[in-house]
């Protein structure tokens, strides 16, 4: 009996196990590395200890000579059955959609506290508008790309933010001088090209800003398709990772790079620089931004705040923390 026939003989007796919700033909992992050895592998909703299961609920460790893997997966459900995050919920979680009255939407990162007292964290350019808003400004829940209004879905007031600081012109008179002279001799050349004197600055931290809610009752302190936050960790190169966003939902990932920094768009043409971050893959999308990034074990680790197609980036958490001074 070869390997494909094995499978198709033993899988209905399998799936009968309890917690079995998969069975395929793969190759066996051992501690998370891959053997490279074909092996029936068979997925389980939760790994159990031995001394939990009836006999008759154990995987073999081999049938017909075959080899079996028993891997961790979770409910199978389809991906469309997901909970709608841009809706309004009362209670509001963190990882739905939240926004400052006068910008589209991203998203509620969870709650944290400050001299015990509860409050909602995001991004600056969620509930401050990029530094353009004013202290007590209305925060909806959804926000208004999502149909949020102020008369009806008002969640919180902007309570703190930290100010972005934006790469502009220098006003060095040297500085400009010296752009001056290299643009006139670019004419007489003929070239196109034109010089222009930035500032020096020190790069932003963080992208943060936390509102205090109308109603202590109206949010809640637990994060979409996660629940609740076991702690704080520092990023670290090869961590794996996840989040939960307006637009995407739950993703996992990997941190790729620390100490990062980065040149971002913050809109309407202007640039700031980024200092200390850290970076994952691709687990991101336009109004995810404000989600918490959360270690597999359900620790911040970081507040997601900018990305690109393959590429998300967030401030470390410890420094969102400092910043606005939280417990």
């Amino acid at each position: 009996m070869n390997t494909e026939e094995v499978v198709k003989k033993f899988t209905a007796e399998l799936l009968r196990k309890k917690n079995v919700v998969m069975v395929g033909l793969g190759t066996k992992q051992v501690g998370g590395i891959d053997t490279g050895k074909v092996a029936l592998v068979v997925g389980v909703k939760q790994k159990l200890p031995l001394s939990e299961l009836a006999a008759e609920d154990i995987v073999p460790p081999q049938i017909k000579g075959l080899v079996t893997d028993v891997i961790e997966v979770g409910e199978i459900k389809l991906l469309n059955d997901s909970p709608d995050r841009t809706k309004r919920w009362r209670p509001a979680p963190g990882g739905v959609s939240i926004g400052h009255y006068q910008v589209t939407a991203g998203t509620l990162g969870c709650l944290v506290y400050k001299n015990g007292e509860p409050l909602i964290l995001s991004n600056n350019h969620v509930l401050a508008n990029v530094n353009e808003a004013q202290i007590g400004d209305p925060i909806l829940q959804p926000g208004a790309y999502d149909g949020g209004t102020v008369e009806e879905d008002e969640l919180a007031k902007l309570y703190n933010f930290v100010e972005i600081k934006i790469l502009g012109p220098s006003p060095c008179s040297v500085a400009k001088a010296i752009v001056n002279i290299g643009n006139f001799l670019a004419r007489l050349l003929g070239r196109e090209t034109r010089l222009i004197a930035f500032a020096g600055l020190e790069g932003n931290l963080v992208d943060c800003a936390i509102a205090k809610p109308n109603k202590d009752g109206d949010v809640d302190n637990t994060i979409l398709e996660v629940d609740g936050i076991s702690g704080e960790l520092e990023p670290e190169v090869g961590m794996r990772v996840k989040k939960s966003g307006r637009t995407s939902g739950l993703t996992h990932g990997q941190v790729k790079q620390v100490g990062v920094t980065a040149n971002v768009n913050v809109g309407k043409g202007r640039m700031a620089l980024f200092t200390d971050q850290c970076a994952m893959g691709a687990m991101s999308q336009p109004g995810d931004s404000g989600s918490i990034i959360l270690s597999e074990d359900n620790k911040c680790v970081g507040l997601l705040f900018a990305g690109s197609d393959t590429i998300t980036i967030a401030n470390k958490y410890s420094n969102v923390k400092a910043k606005l001074g939280l417990d």
